[in-house]
């Protein structure tokens, strides 16, 4: 143990490699610039390994410093999740939760009662977004997003695959006797999901139909409502048409799903500081929810 580098050593050093600066790093850990470039050159000496190049430019790390970043990243990490686990209030915590409104209204909302039962001093806000950000909130703790994971800056964890399921009304269940018959019902068209309709067609060696009785609405929530209400036939992502079908407010008919080309993804920054335990316990309760 006597071998072990300083606490504060190591922790200036993760913030330095996450932040790529002294400055930066100093003002997140309430240091000075010089504090914590004392803190590297310390380490640097106990270690007897250099761990930043430095320059006038930039400040990279050597090959021993990102040899050396993931153990010290996941060590303050345990040392953090243990310690509230044993001295903190392991229900305490605040985190905010964004994803598509659809998801938010239909898939979190309703279980969200179950998971505060479990954890009742947990601070949640949940929010809803329409069309997905290129970058990650920086005032989010867990963004759901819903895409093929091609986001810059950030790392994309799939929750699973996903179909794409024609909706309807029960009572407008019962002229879908055969797949063919989908092409004389109206059709509810979701603004960028152009594609569900054809995709669908083809699936089933179909043509396209020629003529386009159909709504056109931007949100899946809004095309859900017109559905619940006679309006037509919509095409969902499969894990919202199962929530949908067990209330009654919708039926889902005997027609096969549809793989669908994009897929619902838990998003975290790359290179983000360790994530506290009341985010890991939502994250894990949400994979959960998704994956069901």
């Amino acid at each position: 143990m006597a071998s072990l580098p300083n606490l504060l050593w190591l922790r200036s050093f993760e913030a330095v490699s996450r932040l790529g600066g002294f400055t930066a790093a100093g003002a997140e850990l309430g240091l000075t610039q010089a504090a914590v470039s004392t803190h590297i050159s310390s380490l640097e000496t106990q270690l007897g390994h250099q761990l930043f190049e430095r320059t006038t430019r930039k400040l990279e790390l050597t090959a021993s410093g990102q040899a050396y970043l993931p153990s010290v990243r996941k060590a303050l990490q345990e040392l953090a999740v243990s310690t509230d686990s044993l001295f903190g209030n392991r229900s305490a915590g605040s985190v905010t939760i964004r994803a598509p409104i659809s998801e938010t209204v239909l898939i979190i909302a309703p279980a969200l009662t179950e998971f505060q039962k479990v954890n009742p001093t947990l601070d949640i806000r949940l929010l809803s977004a329409i069309w997905a950000d290129t970058a990650l909130d920086t005032g989010t703790d867990i963004e759901i997003r819903l895409g093929t994971g091609n986001w810059s800056g950030v790392h994309a964890e799939p929750l699973g695959p996903e179909t794409i399921v024609p909706v309807c009304h029960p009572d407008l269940a019962g002229k879908l006797k055969q797949p063919a018959d989908l092409m004389d019902l109206p059709r509810i068209h979701i603004l960028g999901f152009d594609d569900h309709w054809p995709s669908y067609f083809d699936a089933l060696g179909l043509p396209q139909p020629s003529t386009r009785t159909s709504v056109t609405v931007d949100t899946s929530l809004a095309a859900v409502e017109l559905a619940a209400a006679g309006g037509g036939v919509a095409l969902l992502l499969g894990k919202v048409a199962a929530r949908l079908a067990a209330t009654g407010r919708l039926t889902t008919p005997l027609f096969p799903g549809l793989p669908s080309m994009r897929t619902h993804y838990l998003l975290n920054r790359d290179n983000a500081s360790p994530r506290k335990p009341a985010v890991q316990r939502v994250e894990t309760w949400l994979r959960d929810l998704f994956a069901a």
